[in-house]
């Protein structure tokens, strides 16, 4: 990686090469953002919504699904590359996009964000912006404290959804149907 100047953004290439101290980083407009590892519940949750999309996608045969903060290009000059828990993209753009080593080019059609007790309105709320504006069809923000899902269509544009209520694919994933409550449960 390039010396640090305080004064020059980050771009995708350094964030790439930075070496790996156990957080998760993510490129904001050239400014390195950096989380802690999120907890146990985060985790579960997280592997309980891979599963039910993982087992949809291949099912139906609708794209691929990526997990653990894979990183997406959203944006050049300066960048910003953002690492979704889990996203979906689809058949369609999967060909279009080179898999190799380093980041996504573009918004995944799917992003999902899972909230850690750590995590402020206000960066969640410029995540979702961000996919959104990149091209992400549905934004869909987790919350395990509560539980719920609000589901994004515009950052004008969005529901919330209780355990009780069912979370659907759209037009993004035709078909896929689940109860909130499920993606909580072991």
């Amino acid at each position: 990686m390039h010396e640090r100047n305080p004064n020059r953004s980050l771009t995708t290439e350094d964030l790439y090469a930075l070496p790996d101290d156990g957080n998760s980083h993510e490129l904001v407009r050239g400014v390195l953002a950096t989380e802690p590892p999120p907890g146990g519940e985060h985790g579960r949750v997280e592997a309980q919504v891979v599963m039910l999309l993982k087992t949809f996608v291949r099912r139906h045969r609708l794209g691929r699904i990526y997990a653990g903060d894979t990183g997406f290009i959203l944006a050049r000059s300066p960048d910003t590359v953002r690492g979704p828990d889990v996203a979906f993209v689809s058949r369609e753009r999967v060909g279009s996009i080179d898999v190799g080593p380093g980041y996504i080019p573009g918004a995944p059609d799917l992003a999902v964000e899972i909230l850690s007790p750590g995590n402020r309105r206000g960066d969640v709320q410029s995540k979702v912006a961000d996919y959104l504006a990149a091209g992400a069809r549905r934004v869909w923000v987790i919350d395990p404290s509560v539980p719920c899902v609000q589901v994004y269509r515009t950052l004008l544009d969005s529901r919330l959804l209780s355990r009780s209520d069912e979370l659907e694919g759209e037009d993004v994933l035709p078909g896929f149907r689940v109860k909130v409550a499920e993606l909580f449960e072991d």
